[in-house]
């Protein structure tokens, strides 16, 4: 497919996306099944272009003075791409599946793209009901912060302490470039092309050796701060796919007891052969067998730590689920705010006194963080929060720079200030 071609594409795709109100990986899937002649590279251009006109969409549709999929688009190529109109217009010749020719309003809107005047919700490509949540978390910093969140995410991988060193990967991937990160010191980074692709390295040696998984240096770093020791007994009571179950096995060095669990046991599938590659031999994935069923009903009050990836809006990784924020409803935070109540709950009985909750969302809405670990206070008072300078204090490594992003009860991470997934933690101390 031509360039041009790849971008009526994506236009046909956003048309689905949005008429449809449907995930963009839901729509890119079945176009793809339904264009055989679209070769791999031109299905990742095409998901590319898509991802990126959705990471800007509100931005775009002011701009350009509409919110329909070809003004997204052009939109897209002149202010993430920022491509000038005389690289734009032969891409839309009407020619050989390009899109049809620029109208003269294109043409002066494109040459004078400017989202001045703009509201700040719409310069910082925040969904307009969010707003006043996102402000309430950044103050003067949210449009940057909305700004920071709408760029491409870099990829991330966690080193295997349990097979691997950073540095022994760091030689092996070295034909990839990739950098230490900034924080974690199992992290690795790998930047994006041009195209939005990055490198293959789940087709690596060093991937089926169980060298080392892909995940984003916020996780690695609220996982870390969660303060799992060697021989201890700790609970991932969200473990979902588990890359929070497998950093804690490793960090744990693969001593003492781990229990992974999630209310949906079909999200923890992918656990166990991913266990199997680790090395980690110390987990037991303990699996509801109904609903309201406690898996861990014999290690109730026995847990040094519990460790709750809660539920969330997911709002901390647009960059990489760009859709997600233009999906997210009232509703769904309002069922998300209940959700993280009751598995606090659940989580205050496994845990034993003097132990402590790890809460971790990638949530940067106050609702979902402060707010949920104010109202557990409220309701568990032989429960406090662990100051977060003294979370930072108890790291392996000199992580003390991050008690600037401290808030009332955690620390909240963001890609503008960070470089990470928009993670929040807070630890909460049992009396004993």
């Amino acid at each position: 497919m031509t360039p041009a071609a790849r971008i009526s594409a994506a236009i046909e795709v956003l048309d689905d996306i949005i008429q449809r109100r449907r995930p963009a990986s839901d729509a890119l899937k079945d176009w793809g099944l339904s264009r055989r002649f679209a070769g791999s590279k031109d299905r990742a251009a095409i998901a590319s272009l898509v991802y990126d006109a959705l990471r800007r969409k509100a931005s775009s549709g002011y701009a350009m003075a509409s919110e329909e999929s070809r003004a997204l688009v052009l939109g897209m190529l002149a202010g993430l791409r920022r491509l000038p109109l005389p690289e734009i217009a032969p891409l839309f010749s009407g020619e050989n599946h390009a899109p049809a020719p620029l109208s003269s309003d294109e043409t002066a809107l494109l040459t004078a793209f400017s989202c001045d005047g703009a509201p700040d919700w719409v310069r910082a490509d925040v969904p307009e009901w969010l707003w006043s949540s996102f402000q309430a978390s950044f103050g003067e910093a949210a449009i940057a912060e909305g700004e920071a969140l709408a760029e491409r995410a870099p990829i991330d991988l966690r080193v295997n302490r349990l097979k691997a060193s950073r540095d022994a990967v760091l030689t092996d991937l070295a034909h990839f470039q990739p950098e230490p990160g900034p924080w974690s010191p199992d992290a690795l980074r790998f930047h994006a092309g041009h195209d939005g692709r990055g490198p293959s390295l789940q087709a690596e040696p060093g991937f089926f050796a169980g060298a080392f998984e892909i995940q984003d240096e916020g996780s690695q770093l609220v996982t870390l701060l969660a303060g799992a020791q060697p021989g201890q007994t700790v609970i991932d009571l969200c473990a979902g796919a588990g890359g929070k179950t497998l950093a804690l096995a490793a960090l744990m060095a693969n001593r003492g007891s781990l229990y992974a669990t999630d209310l949906d046991s079909r999200r923890l599938a992918p656990l166990h052969e991913r266990l199997a590659r680790s090395g980690a031999g110390m987990v037991e994935i303990r699996i509801p067998r109904s609903r309201g069923h406690e898996p861990l009903a014999d290690v109730e009050g026995q847990a040094d730590l519990v460790l709750v990836d809660a539920p969330c809006t997911g709002s901390g990784t647009w960059r990489r689920n760009p859709d997600a924020k233009w999906r997210v409803r009232p509703g769904a935070l309002a069922e998300r705010i209940k959700d993280q109540a009751e598995v606090l709950a659940r989580a205050a009985r496994l845990v034993r006194p003097g132990g402590r909750i790890a809460y971790i969302t990638c949530s940067v809405l106050p609702e979902e963080n402060d707010d949920a670990v104010r109202a557990f206070l409220g309701r568990q008072p032989e429960f406090a929060p662990v100051a977060p300078i003294d979370v930072l204090k108890g790291a392996e490594s000199d992580l003390s720079l991050l008690a600037r992003f401290a808030t009332g009860h955690g620390l909240q991470l963001s890609p503008r200030r960070t470089g990470t997934d928009g993670f929040y933690l807070a630890c909460l101390q049992r009396g004993g």
